[in-house]
């Protein structure tokens, strides 16, 4: 099947008209899509797809309707993003998009980037805000926030309607003219790629036919303003932060199965980015990062629906080289948002502008497509990495808020957005990410269920009669209890993940203690048959260890299990936390450096006997208390230490 590096506008035109069967001009034929194609009849209700997979997935996730969280910190997290979620009335942010549409409106404009004079107005309050929600919905069943969604997308849909074409954002369409002619302009399908998939999340998982209906007439404006375009002019275009077009464009055809989605989502593939990771060549430097990483995510769903092996290569060279060669040992990646040295060259790029959270969110999202052909343990290592030491360590429990950049400097804090002035990029994948943490927990194949993260939870999976209960106060327990309830006894494997860290453990099955256990970084499978109240207990034991800077292996972070472990100082003020203020580097306090003896290289912290996952400095200038990153909100901490080695006093005789 030909991809976009050889796919003319001519082609383009002469397929959509194929697939369509119409005979219309090429500008008819953009202008909106056909009311009914051949094989729309196969699409079904409620967000399953139509059969246009070319490729399954070995392991599949559950809907996260079918799982819930218990108590824990994803369950803080997630309940912190509802309250935040609920905070946001749907006039003010529907405010800019009827000042667009020609409306009037009396509602208070939101700040940061959703204000009125902001290039990017619209990517929140249009699409993350949706995606969020509906998320959410599907994650708790919070019908609240499904009603005030509802009312976004009916509000939108006349907004639409008045501005004709199928054209819809908070901004004039003349951003597009700019665009085209490589004027100065922020990030406009980037914007409309955010509303297209916030309405594509709202007919998924909550049903919404009319934000269906918003998405296909946004994808047919979408198409005939890059009709008009060469393949080499369309190139040009891509140069132009458009997040993950591609991606939303695949989605509209999984969920019609109208081929000219699939095309146009092609247009979208950036030569100059693929081609030199089709051939396993890193060319990653000075690239903006988040520009970038939702273009795989493209690549990884393409593949999905046209089993092109060129974009599974891409997606997985991508990965292996963004977690291998250039992440911190947060599992985030990105310095001032870009990717500034060659690879494994990260000693020096520690900063208060490390590892931008929308980065974070979107290897999450790439991940789970590539464990899902492979169903490989080391996916989820890293996973499980990016969730307890970024994902949840920048989300505001007490009120929502969230951040845009994680620091990695020594010496500095978190900063958090106001409320209804910030509406970041990272605000918006952050309100998905806490509203979608029910999403990789567990995955499953036919016959067996694959137990991917230690978090406190409930699964039902109706079609094999069976509820599981998972009981556990990961990561201060290490390990958990997985309670079996069944309607009939069921032959199945249970796959529990060995993380990558595990230094032995133990597996019981109703008391039981088996002889076998897994190696690290892989799964064990204990097949049989279950039955209710059929019980596993499985213990993980934690110890410290090191993660070195590959380029200076005196530049360390401490790590206890799957816990990026940091020193915590001195508090900082509530202004110091919100809204526009930035850490300067003048503002940094100086972390002194750490002495530990040669072959002991975790001898200089004991753990504190009277409180869990927390440890204390041994023997140094400078003492400290070291405990989980996501646990600090308000304090300064370190996370890498400069460690000096010194030889072992030789024993006494």
């Amino acid at each position: 099947m030909a991809t976009s590096n050889s796919f003319s506008r001519r082609q383009f035109i002469a397929t959509v008209a194929a697939a369509t069967g119409t005979t219309l001009l090429p500008k008819q034929l953009f202008a909106s899509p056909p009311p009914q194609d051949p094989v729309v009849n196969a699409i079904q209700k409620n967000g399953k797809t139509t059969n246009e997979e070319k490729v399954s997935w070995k392991v599949k996730p559950f809907p996260m309707t079918q799982v819930r969280l218990g108590k824990g910190p994803c369950k803080q997290a997630m309940e912190a993003d509802l309250q935040y979620l609920r905070s946001l009335p749907p006039d003010r942010l529907l405010h800019t998009f009827r000042i667009n549409a020609g409306f009037p409106s009396s509602a208070q404009p939101l700040g940061g980037w959703e204000a009125p004079d902001c290039e990017l107005r619209g990517h929140y309050a249009g699409g993350h805000y949706l995606s969020a929600c509906a998320l959410m919905y599907a994650s708790t069943g919070d019908e609240t926030l499904k009603a005030n969604a509802n009312t976004v997308v009916a509000e939108l849909a006349k907004c639409q309607d008045a501005l004709k074409s199928g054209y819809l954002s908070a901004f004039p369409i003349e951003f597009f003219d700019r665009l085209r002619e490589r004027q100065r302009v922020w990030a406009p399908f980037y914007t409309i790629h955010k509303i297209i998939a916030g309405n594509l999340d709202m007919y998924v998982h909550c049903g919404n036919e009319q934000a269906l209906a918003i998405a296909e007439k946004m994808a047919g404006w979408t198409a005939g303003y890059t009709q008009s375009l060469s393949y080499e002019h369309m190139q040009r275009v891509l140069g132009t932060e458009y997040g993950g077009m591609g991606e939303s464009l695949a989605n509209l055809y999984a969920v019609t199965g109208k081929q000219y989605y699939l095309r146009l989502a092609q247009r979208f593939d950036k030569k100059e980015f693929f081609d030199p990771l089709a051939d396993h060549r890193d060319e990653l430097k000075g690239l903006h990062a988040n520009t970038h990483i939702p273009q795989v995510i493209a690549a990884a769903r393409i593949y999905e629906l046209t089993g092109d092996r060129r974009y599974r290569d891409i997606a997985e060279y991508f990965w292996d080289e963004i977690v291998s060669e250039r992440s911190y040992c947060t599992g985030g990646t990105s310095n001032h948002e870009s990717w500034n040295t060659d690879p494994g060259k990260l000693a020096a790029e520690l900063s208060t502008n490390t590892t931008e959270d929308c980065c974070a969110y979107n290897m999450m999202k790439l991940t789970r497509h590539v464990f899902g052909w492979s169903a490989d343990a080391r996916l989820m290592d890293y996973y499980e990495r990016a969730l307890f030491n970024h994902r949840l360590g920048t989300i505001n429990p007490e009120d929502g808020t969230m951040m845009y950049y994680l620091p990695l400097a020594s010496g500095y804090w978190k900063t958090f957005g106001k409320p209804f002035d910030a509406f970041w990029c990272c605000t918006g994948t952050g309100s998905e990410e806490y509203a979608k943490l029910t999403d990789t927990i567990y995955f499953h194949d036919d016959d067996s269920l694959y137990v991917n993260l230690y978090v406190d939870s409930q699964l039902e999976w109706p079609e094999k009669g069976l509820r599981l209960r998972q009981e556990t106060r990961f990561p201060e327990q290490q390990g958990t209890t997985i309670t079996i309830s069944a309607k009939n006894p069921v032959q199945m494997g249970i796959h529990l993940r060995i993380p990558y860290w595990a230094r032995g453990g133990s597996v019981k099955i109703n008391g039981t203690p088996l002889t076998a256990f897994g190696s690290p970084s892989s799964y064990l499978a204990l097949n049989r048959i279950w039955k209710t109240g059929d019980k596993i207990e499985l213990s993980l034991p934690m110890d410290l260890h090191i993660d070195s800077m590959p380029d200076d292996e005196t530049v360390q972070a401490m790590m206890y299990g799957p816990l990026v472990l940091a020193g915590r100082f001195d508090a900082v003020t509530k202004e110091m936390m919100y809204g526009d203020y930035q850490p300067k580097p003048n503002d940094q306090t100086k972390v002194a450096d750490i002495t530990a003896q040669t072959g002991r290289p975790t001898g200089w912290l004991a753990p504190d006997l009277k409180q869990p996952l927390t440890f204390q400095t041994v023997g140094q200038e400078q003492s400290a208390t070291l405990v989980p990153l996501y646990k600090i909100i308000n304090e300064r901490y370190a996370v890498y230490w400069k460690v000096n080695s010194q030889p072992a006093n030789p024993k006494s005789t």
